[in-house]
This record gives C-alpha cells, sequence and structure tokens, in this order.
C-alpha cells in the first residue's frame, strides 16, 4: 500500500473529523475507492469507533437513470436515509473508473436524480448546522479522474497528495497553520457588509452583512483552502464570466456567463452544454439564487483538473455557487442544486470588501 493512503486516512481521522472511541461511523464511495476506505475503516477499528461501508456505484446508478421510471430514480433507500439521520460522522469518499459515465443522461433525468437525493442532503446540513454530525469528502485518486484531469496516474496522485500536503512531514501541522491564518481571512470578512468581485466579463456586487465567513481547513473538504460565505439571497447584482468548464455530475458546460438582479439569475448562456444548464436551472425555485461566494486560497494547487473539489481551492481564483445555501454561513436558500462555477482571478482580478481593495492578481494584499 502507499504510505500515503495510511496518512490520508490517519489525517481524516484525527483531523478532519476528530474519530472518537464509540463513534458511529459511515464511509461511503465507490468500489474503485476501497483501498482507502478498507484503511480508514482499519484505522477506525483501531480507534474504537463503530464504521460500516456503503458502496454506491456508478454503473448501478446508470442502469436507473437509463431504465428506471420516475419514481425509481429519485428513490433513496431507506438504509442510506438512516445513515444520514443517526451516525456521528460520515465520509464521502469520491473516486471514478469513468468521469463520463452519465453525459449520455437526458439532462431532465439528472433533475429528477438531484431531486431525489435532497431529502437526504437536507438532512446532513441541518445535522451539520446543530453540530449533531460531523463530515468529511475527500477523493482517492483513480485512473479515471487522473484521465479527466489529462494527467497519468503517478501524476495525479503527486498533484492530489501534493494538494493535501500529505507529502508534508506533518500534514496535520501543515493543516492546523492554514487553519490560522486563514481564521484571519473570515474575522476580517465578518466585519464587511458587501463584496464586489471584478474580472474579465465580471462585475458582481454581493451582500454579506450579518453572514458568517466559513474557515475551510480540512475539516469538511479534503484537500482544502478557500473562505467561503452565502451571500444575502436577493442581493447579487451584475455579471459573471466563468473562466474555466463548469461541470456536475460528469457533464462539462463551458464559457457560463451570467446575468444577475435581486439575486436571481435573469440571463444564462453557454458556448457547450447551454441545454443542460437551462434543465439544471430550472430544478427548484432556489437554483437561480447563489448560494455561495469563496475565495481559493490553496496554492498547492495551480492547475484546473475538472474535479470540484480540488479546482476551487485553486489559489487565485474565486468562485460562486448556484442553488443550495450552507446554513453554518447562515444561507437559507434552499435547492436540490449546489454547483460552483470558477473564476481565474489571478490575470487583473480584484476583490473589495465595502469598497476597500483588499485583493488583486489572485492574492489577499492588506495585513490580517
Amino acid at each position: 500500500m502507499d504510505k500515503r493512503i495510511e496518512k490520508h486516512a490517519h489525517v481524516l481521522l484525527n483531523y478532519s473529523v476528530e474519530l472518537r472511541k464509540g463513534d458511529k461511523v459511515a464511509i461511503l464511495g465507490e468500489l474503485v475507492c476501497y483501498p482507502l476506505m478498507k484503511e480508514i475503516y482499519r484505522q477506525a477499528i483501531k480507534l474504537g469507533a463503530l464504521p460500516e461501508c456503503h458502496f454506491m456505484e456508478e454503473e448501478l446508478q446508470e442502469i436507473v437513470l437509463k431504465e428506471g421510471s420516475e419514481g425509481q430514480i429519485n428513490y433513496v433507500p431507506e438504509s442510506l436515509k438512516k445513515s444520514y439521520m443517526t451516525s456521528d460522522v460520515l465520509l464521502s469518499i469520491w473516486g471514478s473508473a469513468n468521469t463520463r459515465i452519465f453525459s449520455n443522461i437526458a439532462p431532465d433525468k439528472m433533475k429528477i436524480y438531484s431531486q431525489g437525493r435532497r431529502p437526504i442532503i437536507d438532512i446532513l446540513f441541518q445535522r451539520l448546522a446543530k453540530g449533531e454530525a460531523r463530515w468529511c469528502g475527500t477523493l482517492f485518486p483513480t485512473r479515471g479522474v487522473a484521465q479527466e484531469a489529462s494527467m497519468s496516474l503517478y501524476e495525479f496522485e503527486e498533484f492530489a497528495y501534493d494538494a493535501c500536503h500529505l507529502n508534508d512531514e506533518d500534514p496535520i501541522a501543515s493543516w492546523q497553520e492554514i487553519d490560522r491564518q486563514q481564521e484571519k481571512i473570515c474575522n476580517f470578512l465578518n466585519q464587511k457588509e458587501k463584496l464586489r468581485i471584478i474580472s474579465r466579463d465580471t462585475d458582481l456586487k454581493v451582500a454579506i452583512k450579518g453572514r458568517k465567513w466559513i474557515n475551510c481547513s480540512g475539516k469538511e473538504n479534503f484537500p482544502d483552502g478557500e473562505v467561503f460565505t452565502s451571500p444575502i439571497e436577493n442581493s447579487a447584482e451584475g455579471h459573471i464570466r466563468f473562466s474555466f468548464p463548469a461541470i456536475y455530475d460528469g457533464r462539462e458546460v463551458e464559457d457560463v456567463q451570467l446575468t444577475l438582479q435581486k439575486g436571481i439569475v435573469i440571463k444564462a448562456t453557454a458556448a457547450k452544454g447551454e441545454d443542460f444548464l437551462q434543465e439544471m436551472l430550472k430544478t427548484d425555485d432556489g437554483a437561480r439564487y447563489l448560494g455561495e461566494v469563496a475565495i481559493g486560497t490553496n496554492y498547492n494547487i495551480q492547475r484546473f483538473s475538472k474535479n470540484i473539489l480540488f479546482d476551487e481551492k485553486i489559489g487565485g481564483t474565486a468562485h460562486v455557487a448556484l442553488g443550495r445555501s450552507l446554513p453554518e454561513a447562515g444561507g437559507k436558500n434552499v435547492s436540490a442544486i449546489h454547483w460552483d462555477m470558477l473564476c481565474d482571478m489571478k490575470n487583473g482580478g480584484k476583490v473589495f470588501a465595502d469598497d476597500q481593495l483588499i485583493y488583486q492578481d489572485g492574492k489577499f494584499i492588506i495585513d490580517f
């Protein structure tokens, strides 16, 4: 076994979710992620926890999406619901043998699937907000994900483990230092009332008064490296053009441009995949609102990999998400989708907080 798999599991359990003796922990992932899932299970047993694994195979999901009725597509097994409702810790292990497996699924079926999963996602976020559960999502490097990123498996492993600081001598110490630095940024932004993002074909204003900025330092995503909040729902005004393809459930939408008034997307275009974009915007009433605004701070990530777990953390970028707000940030928007879309800020990008320039060309320029 790659020793970094052992380190990966160790950091997840001892830092990210702080696993305790007696905790019920659900480990969810594809069969291709089994090496990491098995090591998490092993270490959880040694820590005195009560682990269980849920295997969620994409090929089985493909069958129901292509051949199932609407009721079958949006069905969520009772065992999975119970796990979301009763586990003290949930660990989502992402990774795919074929990242394009859903490329030919009709957009309306993907919408039905998202709507069906909304209840368990709501349960998870409500429990997280109340402190009743801990959750972290991470990725196990697979050939499919590496191929999507235009890398060999070896190259992607190096990329992924470096992003996770697992090549550091003491990864937990590295993440603790990141946590301290980002907490200063969050404390500063928590005092502000509005934010303005300027970049290529982008001038977007949002209100953030009373909303909490969240320090993302490896506790709920791993790797991590961003600060985010949920903007006031009816506040977004302006337009934004995304520098990188927007990817959702394996579907790629290129050159997305949005115009917003009073918080609502009133115009949306894309050079490729616009039909899918328009269909996802119809998912529910909340799909046309912004659920998140964020700044990526992980400068160990410097290339686009077509995987949002890494891409939204790229140092020198900003992103917003359509759909569901994050309750821990004070967000109130409810939606079955949460779709992150990414802007490169390294060449002329600016962020203003209450009219003060705080970020330029991909870096914060003030002393926190």
